[in-house]
């Protein structure tokens, strides 16, 4: 192919540049350091904020017992019958209660699932779910309402604090699916109408365990 003098002498100039690199003239204008204010102290109360915001409930519990309770509370005022949960600790949790109606059914019944979580942004009001959880992939997406009980230690302020926190606890090897799950599930793609629980819950409950 022909290439005109003008296009020779405009590559051979992209050439020679790329040839020769040069410092970022800012390097720490963008990426390095967050613009956001970290906060240390009173997490759960940001977290709770912000999760309310997103039409998320929250509950907060002093002791494990206090947390079954609720729990427990919320199932029967709702009058839920199949409510699934894989979480060893969890299930040990809700054992004292006998719930007949704990992992009851399959997924195409249940009312509501029982999952942990890697840890809760408390500025956005996100929780960080992964495929190395015991409830795996779809139970925190296919159920309707989603149970969420985590614990004081989890929250982090910042959606970068969350990420380290991720690869300081699997290293090199993260699990294969990592998602950031901010309040109930929405889309406004069509005529712009708010419309909630469209692609996973309709509903989501953090219960934050504070011993």
């Amino acid at each position: 192919m022909k290439v005109s003098p003008a296009k020779e002498n405009i590559l051979k100039r992209v050439r020679n540049a790329l040839s020769q690199p040069v410092q970022l003239p800012f390097p720490n204008a963008e990426g390095n350091n967050t613009v956001f204010q970290t906060e240390h102290e009173g997490l759960e109360l940001k977290f709770a904020e912000e999760f309310s915001k997103l039409q998320g409930k929250f509950v907060f519990c002093s002791s494990r017992e206090e947390l079954a309770e609720n729990l427990q509370a919320l199932v029967e005022h709702k009058e839920w019958t199949h409510v699934h949960c894989k979480t060893p600790v969890l299930e040990q949790m809700l054992a004292p209660f006998k719930p007949a109606y704990l992992n009851v059914g399959d997924l195409h019944t249940l009312d509501a699932a029982v999952t942990d979580c890697e840890y809760l942004i408390a500025r956005t009001g996100t929780i960080v779910l992964s495929a190395a959880q015991p409830s795996g992939r779809a139970l925190p997406v296919y159920a309707p309402v989603h149970i969420v009980v985590a614990y004081a230690h989890q929250l982090v302020f910042d959606l970068r604090d969350g990420i380290a926190k991720m690869k300081e606890k699997y290293g090199e090897h993260l699990p294969s699916m990592i998602s950031f799950a901010t309040g109930p599930s929405r889309t406004a793609d069509i005529e712009k109408m708010l419309v909630v629980g469209v692609h996973g819950p309709k509903e989501v409950y953090v219960f934050l365990l504070d011993e």
